[in-house]
């Protein structure tokens, strides 16, 4: 009986990640949606003022390894379950 349990518990967990996964498959083409954006206005504000915007940089930094911490989470390389369930990946 307690075999049982165990494998239940088990069952319910992979349907609770192939949960997560899925959201976080949605959040990762939005987060690749809201790059591209972030690009694009970094080249803009590049060719006016001949240099890249900080901000813009540090916020595409830490998006990319958002993207990248999902990756993980949906291929199972990782068991950490990415922003918003963590904090938010620092821009280093």
């Amino acid at each position: 009986m307690n075999q049982d349990a165990t494998t239940s518990l088990e069952k319910r967990n992979i349907w609770l990640r192939g949960l997560l996964m899925i959201l976080m498959g949605l959040a990762h083409q939005l987060a690749g949606t809201v790059l591209f954006c972030t690009a694009l206005l970094q080249f803009i504000f590049t060719l006016a003022s001949d240099a890249p915007n900080p901000r813009l940089a540090a916020f595409g930094q830490s998006l990319g390894r958002f993207q990248s911490q999902v990756a993980d989470f949906a291929s199972f390389a990782s068991e950490v379950v990415p922003f918003p369930f963590a904090d938010w990946p620092a821009s280093d």
